[in-house]
């Protein structure tokens, strides 16, 4: 009934039927064969522009026709039961998932169950209660009995690991809640989400206006139904569900003391006693306070407060919300309030937007990256000095990049809302998403100005000096005093706020923060801006520019290395900052630092001239090869783009040599570059997996490579 693929690195994400669908739009000319050279043939000068115009004709017949790439961005498996769950609840089921649907989200959780039985935080992960927990409860709304045999017996497995492992009170909080919410856990055994939060006067420290968007985005609809203790409909398959999991029958199970069970295989970051000590104060104290009049007055006024901000969220979104987890908890929020409600029926009608069908089955996108990887595909085809070659490529991607920057600021009175400025800047995804991030933003602000230097009759009209005006706006307001750049909006609250990190399973999540990869991209879009339009707010932008560098400059590690907080990890931090450091004026002769960078990069290069770092740097912190030290190609992409602009090809090219050979051996035969294992990464602790990186990153250390060193 399913055809399993356990070996996910070998898979290929952009399915043959996509791809004849966009060669045949995209009328694809033939390429060369392929190159493939041993280790003592020379890295020529043809080879690399073969395999470039291989990757780059593959790459543009997958185009679409607005201009950007369809790309998975998806890897989490917590981000696609929560759907289920609530589809389940307000009966929309089959409505919005047909049995074809149905059928490959089961092939998508089959497919990533772990030979343990269990499935884990994200497909790479080992098995956690989470995943497991999610995704057993998945399968069995979708119609799998527990005791199926489908696919060896796993679904009888996955529950085995459940139960061997303590049962599901050892769920983290998320999981505690949707379960809550689907009738099979308590809201006795949740810690308070009180929605009288939203009611703080703004100047109080933990007021959710100061914390970190994702994190007040998704408590904000979480308040609303823990205020409301809203219960699903208790069927059959629910009670049978409250059999299933617990090794205590449910009616005994203690449920104070499972608030604050998390089984160990979860604990990435364990709750300090203070918060511990808020939460027993909130549950046994404050809570019952609030159940009582007058005070439940109190929580009226909090749930509606909270449902406005809901509301203003889906609208300014176009309901498409700030990404995957916060769009399911709008979605049930709003049918919560009102089951026939425009605001339900346009989140279900959004729904699709998030849907991505690939050889593994049918997953939940995080949002996905388009502007994003938009942004990286032309620079990389702009690297190879082969534009006149494919300019019907850049072209549309020249529309896609004017048509995805926003125009507008959030609706009405946004900071009242706890909205920054969005007037010009670019999303991750489409404008529709509406939420400005500096580096999307500092990155589509390059693209459009390189466009702005090209003929107009190969890449069509560049966009109004106005609008790039915006874009620089919008990156000035977002610098923190230190010099960084956060990702969505200024810094607000103290560090000591994270102490009060509700989920088990991510850190850093409470507070805007800085990241060397949005300061990167700030300062070399600033830079590039200031090259061609030195007239405009120049003093601020020589002085943004200045504090940018010597953030960069401070947060270098010892061992020369950078940590990146959204791609793994010290090889995508160290790419940036080495970018960061060449756009302004730096080489390896004068910048003690890239002397530094160059040395780290060439110390993790493995025998065969690659690199490969596993996910597990990101969340130990500490560097960490692949298993079996093999190579990653966008690793080894990032680590080569960096050493080239670095200027390491004067001092000895023998490793970048052996890193390109590298990269024109693993080309396949149509162009493609294989899938291999996640490179993306959020919240030190998941992965996420960008499947057009292995063509983006390829593609520019190969251009890097012909232009810098055989053109040079």
């Amino acid at each position: 009934m399913y055809t399993s693929f356990l070996n996910f690195v070998n898979e290929e994400i952009v399915s043959c039927y996509n791809v004849q669908i966009f060669r045949k739009e995209n009328q694809v000319k033939e390429i060369p064969n392929p190159i493939k050279l041993k280790e003592t043939d020379e890295v020529t000068n043809e080879a690399v522009t073969t395999t470039l115009r291989r990757a780059i004709s593959f790459y543009s017949s997958i185009q679409a026709h607005d201009g950007h790439w369809p790309a998975e961005s998806a890897g989490p498996l917590f981000f696609l039961p929560p759907l289920v769950i609530a589809l389940y609840v307000t009966g929309a089921m089959n409505e919005i998932l047909t049995r074809a649907h149905q059928l490959e989200i089961k092939r998508y959780i089959y497919n990533h169950q772990n030979e343990d039985g269990g499935w884990g935080l994200h497909i790479e992960g080992h098995s956690t209660m989470f995943g497991s927990v999610l995704s057993y409860i998945t399968l069995r709304l979708l119609g799998e009995e527990a005791d199926s045999c489908a696919e060896d017996k796993a679904v009888v497995k996955g529950r085995k690991w459940i139960l061997d492992h303590g049962g599901a009170v050892g769920i983290p909080s998320w999981g505690k809640f949707w379960l809550t919410v689907l009738g099979v856990y308590e809201w006795s055994g949740c810690n308070p989400m009180p929605p009288e939060f939203w009611l703080l006067p703004n100047c109080f420290p933990i007021h959710p206006g100061k914390m970190l968007c994702y994190c007040r985005l998704v408590y904000m609809p979480m308040s609303y139904l823990y205020g409301k203790r809203f219960v699903g409909r208790i069927t059959g398959l629910v009670n049978a569900l409250r059999q299933e999991m617990y090794t205590d029958a449910y009616q005994d199970i203690n449920w104070n003391i499972a608030r604050n069970t998390c089984a160990k295989e979860d604990l990435y970051y364990p709750h300090p006693l203070v918060q511990d000590m808020v939460w027993a104060i909130l549950h046994n104290v404050a809570e019952p306070i609030l159940a009582c009049w007058p005070f439940s007055k109190l929580r009226e006024k909090a749930l509606k407060v909270a449902m406005e901000h809901v509301h203003y969220e889906d609208q300014s979104s176009r309901y498409l919300c700030i990404g995957s987890v916060e769009k399911v908890l709008c979605l049930i929020a709003t049918w919560v309030e009102d089951p026939n409600g425009d605001a339900y029926k346009r989140h279900l009608a959004r729904l699709p937007d998030y849907f991505w069908v690939a050889e593994d089955g049918m997953k939940m996108q995080s949002f996905g990256s388009q502007m994003w990887d938009a942004a990286f595909a032309v620079q990389a085809i702009m690297s190879s000095n082969l534009t006149e070659e494919f300019g019907p490529t850049l072209k549309k991607a020249h529309d896609f990049v004017k048509s995805s920057q926003v125009r507008d600021n959030p609706p009405g009175d946004f900071s009242k809302m706890y909205r920054h400025t969005s007037k010009g800047a670019w999303t991750f995804s489409i404008q529709d998403h509406g939420w400005q991030v500096s580096d999307c933003t500092a990155e589509g602000l390059k693209v459009a100005l390189l466009y702005s230097q090209m003929s107009q009759e190969l890449v069509g009209e560049k966009l109004e000096i106005e609008h790039l005006y915006d874009a620089v706006n919008v990156i000035l307001s977002l610098q923190s005093e230190n010099g960084g750049f956060p990702a969505w909006e200024q810094q607000r609250a103290y560090s000591w706020l994270e102490k009060f990190n509700p989920t088990e399973f991510f850190e850093d999540v409470m507070i805007e923060r800085e990241y060397v990869e949005c300061t990167s991209s700030a300062l070399q879009g600033l830079a590039l801006f200031k090259k061609f339009h030195p007239g405009h707010r120049i003093n601020e932008i020589e002085h943004c520019i200045s504090r940018a560098l010597k953030y960069i400059h401070d947060t270098q590690n010892p061992d020369g290395s950078w940590y990146g907080c959204w791609g793994i990890c010290y090889t995508y931090g160290t790419w940036f900052a080495v970018d960061a450091l060449v756009a302004c004026g730096m080489n390896y002769d004068n910048s003690p630092a890239l002397q530094k960078a160059c040395e780290f990069l060439l110390s993790k290069q493995l025998s065969d001239g690659g690199w490969g770092e596993s996910y597990l740097s990101s969340a130990n912190k500490e560097y960490t090869n692949l298993d079996g030290n093999r190579s990653n190609l966008v690793q080894t992409s990032w680590a080569l783009i960096s050493l080239i602009k670095a200027g390491q090809a004067k001092i000895d090219l023998t490793p970048i040599k052996r890193g390109i050979r590298l990269l024109i051996n693993s080309q396949t035969d149509e162009g493609d570059f294989p899938q291999q294992e996640i490179t993306g990464v959020f919240m030190k602790n998941c992965t996420l997996n960008y499947s057009s990186y292995r063509n983006i990153f390829p593609i520019w250390a190969l251009g890097e490579y012909h232009r810098n060193v055989h053109c040079a």
